[in-house]
């Protein structure tokens, strides 16, 4: 291969002349390869003598051999490949590890092309940086095993599987010079995440966005047993790939000279094939239908390690999935297999006598930021720009009083959404900005987007389409996995997003926010991760109004996922009305490094604060909502009535008005919450309200009834630690819920206006004849309703027209 001075696509990516792959060329690829696989072996077994400069002794292998081989040579072998290419075109790639567990060998390719120690200065280039490599690696105080947040380089940490492709495709969209390399494994490429992300290829963009080259590696076995895709006949997978819009090339073999040579040439074709598809978009060519390039590598489990440990193949095989050699310290022909091991990659060849790798093999390495562990894609705070909003009291509604208006509380956010990306639009129909949204961006009243974008799609489209185009840039597809793994690759290389999606079915992708969370955490312990856009999630169609979808429908779960998590990363908002909604997504778009889940119903409700009120509770957490309450003269309450979400909101407030009503002589102070973690202590979370600020809000000794949004556990859990926190009688979703009417699912779970009103009244020790009276008038009223809803399928009048007077 040599470069042709001819640049594509005005992006600077420049075209390859093919010329063979020289014999020279391949022995210094070799040697890189062999430096790479010794390094990732060493860093397995050894804790001394790294270098083998004596015969290697049990005492220099580690107590504990943790890590991953089997797929670690071929990780490198693709590496080495691509630093090749890199140098010869000056081209942007990002590299993608989904089989993750192959940790030491991105470490060690990375420690090679000298970015591992400009990061991380103690790990010198000479040998003791290869020591405190090796050390390090999978020990106490050093580095996990994984392609984790410590890697240079990385976005994917891969140790749950099956996200890598999604990823992937995320860092490509709106970066129109970057290439990513996404190496599959074929144990990942039995999950259903990675089986949808293939589907990808329907929603890149040529012309504006950059392109992924997946590599399937097939090395036939996972940790104890075979694979699918690496048993399936080359033409099973090459049927499977193209018919999801994917041209594969097959690379197999065992011998490294021969794979290598067709590897290269497969890259290099590839990387050709997708300089034609962006130059030909990008040239304003009539767009057709091509498929994008793949390669599917085929190589042995363990390449070059072990073959038969204690008389069993394990080369190839799942033995040598992870230590091929278990027993060095106490086996002495496992120790001998393991020093003909690492000594058949010729050390003293690779590594001069100050420990330093040659300079042959170093000098193979991109320069600067076109190494793949230097690459800024990697570490999207380096690109991020910040995102320039519109002011929400342009999208505010006007309150004249509180609860005087009904209206969808997410219209707005989708008018605030679509002038964010009128805001955020490159000159190729590019920007930084995308929603994410399965299939329901119309349902969750977000639809104002469609008037300056529409649905990405680039498959052909038909005239009653709605809202479809290549050039959009919403994107919906009906996977949680695929929208919020797209979001979470477009964070973490320097962008900003939102992911919207229907309450219960959030839950699909919930393992997802937990490895993102676990990212974030670790990524604010090192200083050369710069911060990136915060993960923001919309809850929308929540548990309280899917009455006419089911039970199946019905869910808050994901609050009780996030809420144990990193108190640094994860922030829960729940907005009681519009403008709450937005005072709370100027903040989350604004955060960096966050979590943001936001839980805010579609659905018409009654709206209660101005857009500066909302704002200051928003950054206090909670507020007491004096215009609700029934407090005198600064006296202490008889009874806190507290809520956090829009229906508890409402239903609280309405036994308000009961109390208020038929017992005004009892003294009622009414709160609301929308920060959720606000009510944790202030030593465990960040937006922990202060003890003072916690009575001034909940008193320190009055009986709270507090009507929740979520399971009520979840709230007992965040009070835990707060003054007698017994006193707090939560009311919330209690798995009760049918197909049925918006009341009778507040009726189901006891959160009912007349549930609550009776809870406030005994909590109170409210008695007298007008305290019965009131008792008996709402319990009467919930048999009404029992008997009315099964006659006329509809709630009573008095609860479709109730507003707060």
């Amino acid at each position: 291969m040599s470069v042709d001075a001819n640049e594509t696509g005005g992006q600077g990516t420049r075209r390859l002349a093919r010329t063979a792959y020289s014999a020279a060329d391949l022995d210094a690829d070799l040697r890189w390869w062999d430096a790479a696989n010794y390094l990732t072996v060493a860093q397995i077994y050894l804790q001394e003598n790294v270098l083998l400069r004596a015969p290697l002794d049990a005492a220099h292998v580690k107590p504990r051999l943790l890590g991953h081989w089997g797929t670690s040579p071929g990780l490198s072998a693709v590496y080495t490949v691509l630093n090749r290419l890199i140098r010869r075109t000056d081209s942007a790639w990002l590299f993608v590890t989904g089989p993750g567990h192959g940790g030491p060998a991105l470490v060690a390719n990375t420690y090679l092309e000298g970015t591992y120690s400009e990061i991380y200065p103690d790990v010198t280039c000479d040998g003791q940086g290869v020591l405190r490599l090796c050390r390090q690696f999978s020990t106490p105080g050093g580095i996990p095993s994984h392609v984790s947040v410590e890697t240079p380089g990385s976005i994917h940490e891969g140790g749950e599987l099956g996200y890598s492709l999604a990823h992937a495709i995320g860092a490509a969209l709106d970066s129109p010079e970057l290439l990513v390399a996404c190496v599959i494994g074929d144990g990942e490429a039995e999950t259903g995440p990675l089986s949808g992300s293939w589907n990808s290829t329907a929603f890149l963009n040529p012309a504006r966005d950059g392109a992924v080259l997946p590599i399937l590696h097939l090395n036939d076995a996972k940790i104890s047993g075979p694979t699918v895709m690496g048993r399936r006949s080359d033409d099973d997978v090459r049927a499977d790939l193209q018919g999801k819009g994917w041209e594969p090339v097959f690379v197999e073999g065992h011998d490294p000279r021969a794979v290598f040579a067709q590897l290269t040439d497969a890259i290099a074709g590839a990387y050709e094939t997708i300089l034609g598809i962006q130059a030909d978009a990008r040239g304003g060519a009539v767009p057709t239908i091509r498929r994008w390039p793949a390669v599917v590598l085929r190589t042995p489990k363990g390449w070059t390690g072990p073959h038969r440990v204690d008389g069993r193949l394990v080369e190839g095989t799942h033995r040598a999935h992870q230590v091929p050699l278990s027993g060095v310290r106490d086996n002495a022909d496992h120790l001998r297999q393991l020093e003909d091991w690492l000594r058949s990659y010729r050390p003293d060849e690779l590594f001069d006598g100050d420990g330093r790798i040659v300079e042959d093999i170093a000098g193979l390495s991109p320069a600067g930021d076109r190494r793949m562990g230097a690459t800024p894609y990697a570490n999207g705070g380096r690109l991020r720009e910040p995102l320039e909003l519109p002011p929400v009291e342009d999208y505010a509604l006007d309150i004249d009083r509180p609860g005087g208006l009904t209206h969808p509380t997410t219209r707005v956010l989708g008018d605030y959404l679509r002038d964010i990306y009128r805001a955020d639009r490159r000159s190729d129909g590019g920007g930084t900005f995308r929603l994410f949204c399965p299939d329901e961006t119309a349902s969750n009243k977000l639809d104002a987007v469609f008037e300056v974008t529409d649905r990405c799609w680039q498959l052909p489209a038909r005239p009653d389409d709605d809202d479809l185009a290549p050039s959009g840039r919403v994107m919906e597809v009906l996977s949680e996995h695929l929208c919020q793994g797209w979001l979470e690759g477009y964070l973490l290389s320097g962008r900003h997003g939102l992911f919207a999606s229907y309450e219960a079915f959030a839950m699909i992708s919930a393992s997802m926010v937990v490895q993102h969370t676990k990212w974030l955490q670790h990524a604010a312990e090192l200083e050369w991760r710069e911060p990136v856009s915060s993960l923001n999630i919309l809850l929308t169609s929540t548990c309280w109004r899917n009455d006419h979808n089911g039970f199946s429908h019905q869910g808050p779960g994901l609050i009780d996922t996030v809420i144990p998590l990193s108190p640094g990363v994860v922030r829960v908002w729940l907005p009681p009305d519009a403008n709450s909604l937005l005072a709370v997504a100027e903040h989350c778009f604004r955060s960096r490094d966050h979590v943001n889940l936001i839980v805010a119903d579609k659905q018409p409700h009654l709206q209660y604060l101005t857009v500066d009120e909302a704002a200051s509770q928003a950054a206090a957490g909670a507020s007491v909502w004096h215009w609700a309450g029934s407090e005198r003269d600064g006296a202490e309450p008889d009874i806190v009535l507290a809520c956090a979400g829009d229906v508890p909101a409402q239903e609280l407030l309405a036994a308000a008005d009961l109390l208020r009503k038929e017992l005004p002589d009892l003294m009622i102070r009414v709160v609301n919450v929308i920060d959720l973690m606000a009510l944790l202590p202030p030593g465990e979370h960040p937006h922990g309200m202060s003890e003072t600020y916690f009575a001034d809000v909940f008193t320190t000794s009055v009986d709270v009834v507090f009507a929740f949004h979520g399971y009520p556990r979840a709230l007992h859990q965040l009070l835990h630690g707060r003054p007698h926190a017994g006193r707090f009688h939560v009311r919330g979703f209690s798995e009760q819920g049918t197909t049925t009417t918006p009341f009778d699912m507040v009726v189901l779970n006891r959160m009912s206006r007349y549930h609550l009103a009776l809870e406030a009244m005994r909590r109170a020790g409210a008695d007298g004849e007008r305290a019965e009276r009131l008792a008996q008038f709402c319990r009467s009223q919930l048999a009404r309703h029992h008997d009315y809803i099964r006659q006329n399928f509809e709630d009573l009048p008095e609860i479709q027209e109730w507003t707060w007077t």
